[in-house]
């Protein structure tokens, strides 16, 4: 558990406290998830991907090396020319809608975490049509805050229009977001997506509406 005395000085308008608090408490990732050790999370991941293959071709071995910056928190501007303008961004925390919204949610992880990055990864391309084609990247990805270390596993899948990334979702844990075609209720998917939604617009907002950071 993170100390309520550092975490109190991150809120409540400072899009560090909105992370980590998301981080902690969202229900798709729970402490107790947070707190397997990392020869628990290391075993998992091997074993997750130990039924894959890495099948990149030109599109993903052109993408991989600026995706590979935006989550280490050291992406420049040029970096998000791998998405289309109206292109999305969705994980467990956030729904980004458009170039500027992905950029303020990559830009806020260095706000949260001292580290971040793509410690091991697969990937898999398939054509899905002309011109179009999806991205499979089987990862783990790690995290230090507060000097703790959080490693975590992930799918993360990009669907790639014209050379242009138009959907890149992050499933933790592989589990599918939670929306309304995803749970048994309706309503408790439409109440994901809502939450997502306004997390992201409140991070937007306090990331200077995806601001570049100045070099």
């Amino acid at each position: 558990m993170l100390p309520c005395s550092r975490l109190t000085l991150l809120l409540p308008f400072d899009p560090r406290g909105i992370r980590v608090l998301n981080l902690l408490f969202h229900s798709s990732i729970t402490l107790d998830y947070l707190a397997m050790d990392g020869e628990r999370q290391s075993k998992e991941f091997v074993d997750r991907k130990s039924g894959s293959k890495y099948g990149g071709g030109d599109i993903s071995h052109r993408i991989l090396p600026h995706l590979l910056r935006l989550y280490e928190s050291r992406a420049t501007a040029q970096d998000f020319e791998i998405y289309a303008p109206n292109a999305t961004f969705e994980d467990p925390l956030m729904c980004a809608h458009g170039v500027e919204q992905i950029k303020s949610a990559f830009y806020s992880v260095s706000k949260v975490f001292s580290e971040s990055r793509i410690v091991e990864y697969t990937v898999q391309e398939n054509t899905t049509g002309p011109g179009k084609a999806e991205i499979l990247i089987d990862n783990k990805q790690h995290y230090k805050i507060f000097g703790r270390d959080i490693d975590m596993v992930s799918l993360i899948r990009l669907k790639v229009e014209e050379g242009k990334v138009i959907r890149h979702e992050d499933w933790w844990d592989g589990n599918p977001l939670k929306n309304r075609d995803t749970v048994n209720l309706p309503l408790i998917g439409r109440l994901a997506e809502v939450t997502r939604r306004g997390s992201m617009l409140i991070t937007h907002a306090l990331m200077g509406f995806g601001k570049d950071p100045s070099p």
